[in-house]
């Protein structure tokens, strides 16, 4: 069993909602730029299905889903919104959905760390 660097991975995402907060700044910031065209990056969980995570049974009393399927929910890629008459594709409307749906990524991702945290000082204090 390898194992998993929850605070690494919790870095890495944390880095990912950086960098597509900055992008999301910069289509914000050049919406009535003339030809510009939104830039995004690929969502996280792209990176995350590279990492190869599995889910393993570490204890008796856990569940096993190894004969199980567990599938995500997929997700329709968002078309994109109207392009203007001066060839920009920036939508306000739409990048401020992207920088909301960013800050609740980084909110929860925020909030596991703060967790795992906990958990480790109270495991090295009842040691």
């Amino acid at each position: 069993m390898q194992p998993v660097h929850l605070f690494d991975l919790a870095a890495r995402q944390a880095q990912w909602a950086s960098v597509r907060q900055s992008l999301i700044a910069g289509n914000i910031a050049n919406a009535n730029t003339p030809g510009y065209v939104a830039r995004d990056i690929e969502p996280f969980s792209k990176i995350l299905d590279s990492t190869h995570l599995e889910m393993t049974r570490t204890a008796s009393g856990h569940v096993d889903i190894s004969g199980t399927s567990l599938e995500t929910g997929k997700v329709k890629p968002e078309d994109s919104w109207d392009v203007s008459f001066s060839g920009n594709s920036v939508s306000v409307d739409q990048e401020l959905i992207k920088a909301g749906g960013t800050e609740r990524a980084f909110q929860l991702n925020a909030s596991l760390v703060k967790a795992f945290h906990r958990m480790f000082l109270m495991s090295v204090r009842s040691s």
